[in-house]
């Protein structure tokens, strides 16, 4: 299984392309880049140009695409747990607390009740919120807000 922190991110020759008003738009146009284990790399543009596409692109989140993303040996078709994203907005359930918005994001994962109480705790943990479990999310800052 390969790990982003220990192998490289290759993205070949990917194009991007969104129907609009019965046209075609060209969001990301034969976009390589090569990026090694351990390195910090920042994409940056102006608004609209494809900077959160092509991160959907290499989370997974988004399959309809020409060319090749790769994560170490992997070629990326779907979301996996060895990549994430941070969205720009965060969208949470604000009926929910911060361990229910947690679970809902496991609801279809395969884990027995037992399982996904320690991956949200795990999680909570993780990103640092203990002891805001059962804080709503009107109730925590914006920056808490996007680690949920």
């Amino acid at each position: 299984m390969t790990t982003l922190a220990s192998d490289s991110l290759d993205i070949l020759h990917v194009s991007k392309r969104y129907a609009q008003r019965g046209a075609s738009l060209a969001v990301l146009d034969d976009v390589s880049l090569h990026v090694r284990a351990g390195e910090f790399v920042t994409i940056v543009g102006a608004s609209g140009c494809g900077k959160s596409t092509l991160l959907r692109l290499i989370a997974g989140l988004d399959t309809d695409y020409a060319g090749e993303i790769r994560a170490g040996d992997e070629i990326v078709r779907d979301t996996s747990l060895q990549r994430g994203i941070v969205f720009q907005d965060h969208r949470l359930f604000p009926w929910l607390t911060v361990a229910q918005n947690i679970e809902a994001a496991l609801r279809n994962a395969p884990l027995d009740a037992q399982q996904k109480r320690r991956a949200v705790a795990d999680h909570i943990a993780l990103v640092g919120l203990n002891g805001f479990e059962h804080a709503y999310p009107n109730q925590l800052s914006g920056g808490m807000a996007q680690r949920v």
